[in-house]
């Protein structure tokens, strides 16, 4: 169930047939999406200034002990405690969308980065299995930042049939439809907060080529607050090439079918990387993908090539390099044992191999 400032959010739905829900879901999202109050929580959003995350002392940035930050890549969530973890997010979504849930009422913050419709009934099960207690009603503020009109929409009013709609989708539609469908039909009183997503998150240049305004954003979760964010290299952490490498793999393994990826342990504030195993099959496209160019790299490997971010072919060519020099994915987890990251006194993560 989805509140808007405080009051069940009701809509009429132009769906000639009101039992599909998926319809009813477009109706709701496109209603949303033109809510006064969601306009103006969006403009305030887009006021805020990006933080910018790093780990770096060559800037000269001195890291407080004080921050401690989750970040999640592509497909992972985490649920984190306002007693350990200071701020937690993600970026690098374009087509992709990301996700906060919060319990009003102890903190607790979920957030995902999700990439595909078909993993959102189990992700949002995921996330809210340590943000709701069982014993007790909770009032969950919801945040969703990312998507963008990479393929134009028309006029709200102006679709009136479900085929003229998926003429029209691209990727990032079908995936806030589906969110906002699961949302609406949940038991739980979700309270959405931030609706920065589709047209309310596309600039568009001269050409009139269409480009995400936000790619990233944080959770304060002593309070609650988000904020546009970026991650840089150093701030990607702990683990990032096999992360990214688990990612891939993931989409291989039929036990992640439908699901988000697991990699932070709330209660202990750790990593805790399950090994993932890649084939010599693997390291064959690895090599393949190298010898590509960089505009080739972009067509090949990303959803919306035009909007990435400047780093993701180097990302790309990391992970394919790291592929080639270890094609036994024995190396990288000994004895079939996960790759374990606990948090270091200056809040810095080090691998642990106890």
């Amino acid at each position: 169930m989805i509140f808007v400032d405080g009051v069940p959010f009701t809509v009429e739905s132009s769906s000639s047939n009101k039992n599909c829900v998926s319809e009813q879901g477009a109706d709701v999202l496109y209603a949303l999406m033109e809510c006064p109050f969601l306009v103006d929580a969006t403009k305030s959003f887009k006021s805020i200034p990006e933080m910018r995350f790093t780990d770096s002392e060559q800037f000269g940035v001195e890291r407080s002990t004080m921050c401690k930050w989750v970040y999640l890549f592509q497909k992972e969530y985490a649920t984190v405690d306002p007693a350990l973890v200071d701020f937690v997010g993600t970026d690098e979504a374009t087509t992709c969308v990301g996700v906060a849930i919060r319990n009003r009422k102890n903190g607790m913050t979920s957030v995902a980065h999700i990439d595909f419709p078909n993993i959102i009934e189990n992700a949002l099960s995921q996330m809210l299995s340590l943000v709701v207690d069982p014993s007790s009603d909770a009032e969950l503020d919801v945040h969703l930042v990312g998507g963008f009109e990479d393929v134009l929409l028309k006029e709200s009013n102006d679709i009136t049939e479900l085929e003229d709609r998926k003429k029209t989708e691209g990727h990032s539609f079908p995936l806030c439809n589906k969110i906002i469908e699961r949302l609406w039909t949940r038991p739980e009183t979700f309270h959405l907060q931030t609706l920065c997503v589709l047209h309310h998150n596309t600039r568009r240049d001269s050409e009139g080529n269409a480009y995400p305004i936000f790619s990233g954003f944080s959770v304060k979760t002593s309070d609650g607050s988000v904020f546009p964010a970026s991650f840089d290299s150093t701030s990607r952490c702990p683990d990032e090439v096999i992360r990214r490498i688990r990612l891939s793999s993931s989409y291989e393994d039929p036990s992640l079918k439908g699901r988000l990826l697991e990699t932070y342990e709330t209660h202990t504030d750790q990593f805790k990387i399950e090994p993932c195993c890649w084939s010599p099959w693997k390291r064959y496209m690895a090599l393949s993908l190298q010898q590509l160019s960089d505009a080739e790299i972009l067509q090949s490997c990303s959803t919306s090539p035009s909007a990435e971010a400047p780093d993701f072919v180097e990302n790309s060519r990391r992970q394919w390099a790291y592929l080639v020099e270890h094609p036994d994915w024995r190396e990288s987890f000994p004895e079939k044992k996960p790759r374990i990251f606990r948090r270091a006194a200056d809040g810095k993560w080090e691998r642990s191999f106890n």
